[in-house]
């Protein structure tokens, strides 16, 4: 039986991984989903009235998220550093009552803007609700930032999330205040699940400076959706 629900495991391992970081291993995702998908067989009932497929599907999503979070595949710099984006994002958004620049961003920051675009690269932001945004135990803002969208389950891996009605229409709002170029590339990432190599061939530019430019898309959604 394990056998038929290996392409399960393989498909929730592609879906994820794809708006994950370059080191995070297709293949070690995959291996957790097996003993998320073995510990399905395990504990499944019948009688609880849920499809196999459904329970299953819970839990290799729910060994496969336990396991980023152990590996901490995002370095606390890199968190720090997004974190301080968003924030220099939201008091320049407060104080000029429109997008800032992306120039304006770097000066908010007090660097080059060379230095900021190196580290919109490093950062390298990708997704909307991260891991960390789901506990209640977290720091002020993260606990505010989804108790202001009223997203009850704290158990939810980031895309249940997103799929939540009242976050995806802050989510909506905020891609609509994007500066246009961004509201591209969120539309070809998201909408079309185009990667970014595909999203530069399109505007004709590198594929680093899309990621740039991704990286600061998600920046002012998180902060746009942490000020509504």
């Amino acid at each position: 039986m394990i056998r038929q629900y290996v392409p399960l495991v393989r498909r929730l391992a592609h879906h994820m991984i794809a708006k994950l970081p370059a080191n995070v291993e297709l293949d070690d995702l995959i291996q957790v989903g097996m003993i998320g998908l073995t510990d399905a067989l395990t504990r499944f009932e019948a009688a609880q009235g849920v499809q196999f497929e459904t329970f299953a599907t819970q839990r290799i999503r729910g060994a496969m998220l336990d396991e980023l979070r152990d590996s901490d595949w995002m370095s606390r710099s890199s968190r720090k550093s997004q974190k301080d984006i968003e924030k220099a994002v939201q008091r320049l958004e407060q104080k000029l009552g429109r997008s800032p620049l992306e120039s304006e961003i770097a000066e908010e920051l007090d660097m080059s803007l060379a230095d900021y675009q190196s580290l919109l690269g490093k950062v390298r932001g990708t997704q909307l609700v991260y891991l960390e945004d789901m506990s209640r135990n977290g720091s002020d803002d993260d606990e505010g930032f989804l108790e202001r969208h009223e997203v009850a389950d704290g158990n939810a891996d980031p895309m249940a999330l997103l799929r939540d009605h009242r976050l995806r229409t802050s989510l909506v709002s905020a891609i609509q205040s994007l500066p246009e170029r961004e509201q591209y590339i969120m539309g070809m990432y998201y909408e079309h699940d185009m990667n970014l190599k595909e999203i530069a061939a399109v505007l004709g530019v590198t594929e680093s400076r899309v990621c740039q430019l991704h990286s600061q898309s998600i920046a002012r959604l998180r902060a746009k959706m942490r000020s509504h």
